[in-house]
């Protein structure tokens, strides 16, 4: 018996940028848990999706640095290849209503050439509690002073060790806390991997801290530009 041929599907009518929020209990759903999530969303609220070829198509859905479970974030972006032409702003209310709880659509826009290259940084808030009684104001100082931070985090691959400072493009106390804008490095540098390196300087690190991405797009000085904004 011979096997089917591989599925040939058009290309996308439209392309589409969605940015998304997650809030409360959303910061404590997996990126899987959610990706299902969105492409259940996606079916209730009747988005006439594009679907990619060969044996076993599926919704084009491109996703883009998500953030860590675990953070609140009010810049999470994906982008969706549709079949049909929508109007961004009818499809935004119609995916809001699906979403779960937790989320929701904070814009939606055209796409651009690369959504990757639209996402060159993130601007953080961290909320160390108790650990943030400390001086930060000099702990940051001296952080920022110094030639490199270097951080171990586990990955799939066993530890890996790398330079936290480099990718500070700003950083300032807030007590009890502190707002950063990290520039996208590889590998990623994250707000828990920014405690820990302060932990060299002084900064009692929190079990878990809590953090919210403010925003991520195009780094312009010190200042993170949202391709959707």
């Amino acid at each position: 018996m011979s096997r089917q041929p591989p599925v040939q599907q058009p290309p996308p009518v439209q392309k589409l940028w969605v940015r998304y929020a997650k809030r409360g209990v959303g910061r404590f759903a997996s990126h899987r848990d959610f990706a299902r999530a969105f492409e259940r969303a996606l079916r209730r609220a009747h988005v006439p999706m594009a679907y990619s070829s060969g044996f076993n198509p599926h919704p084009r859905i491109s996703w883009a640095n998500p953030a860590p479970t675990g953070a609140e974030s009010e810049s999470e972006y994906v982008e969706i290849g549709l079949a049909e032409a929508v109007e961004p702003g009818e499809l935004a209310a119609a995916l809001g209503a699906a979403f779960p709880p937790g989320f929701a659509v904070v814009a939606v826009g055209p796409a651009g050439p690369s959504l990757m290259a639209d996402l060159e940084a993130s601007e953080w808030e961290v909320t160390l509690g108790a650990a943030g009684a400390v001086d930060l104001a000099d702990a940051v100082a001296r952080f920022l002073a110094a030639d490199e931070a270097l951080v171990t985090r586990e990955t799939k691959n066993g530890p890996r060790t790398f330079d936290a400072r480099a990718a500070v493009v700003t950083l300032e106390a807030a007590p009890p806390g502190l707002h950063a804008v990290l520039r996208h490095t590889v590998p990623l540098v994250r707000p828990d991997d920014l405690v820990t390196a302060l932990a060299q300087f002084g900064v009692t690190p929190p079990d878990a801290p809590l953090t919210q991405r403010l925003a991520q797009g195009r780094l312009i000085g010190t200042q993170v530009l949202d391709p959707l904004v």
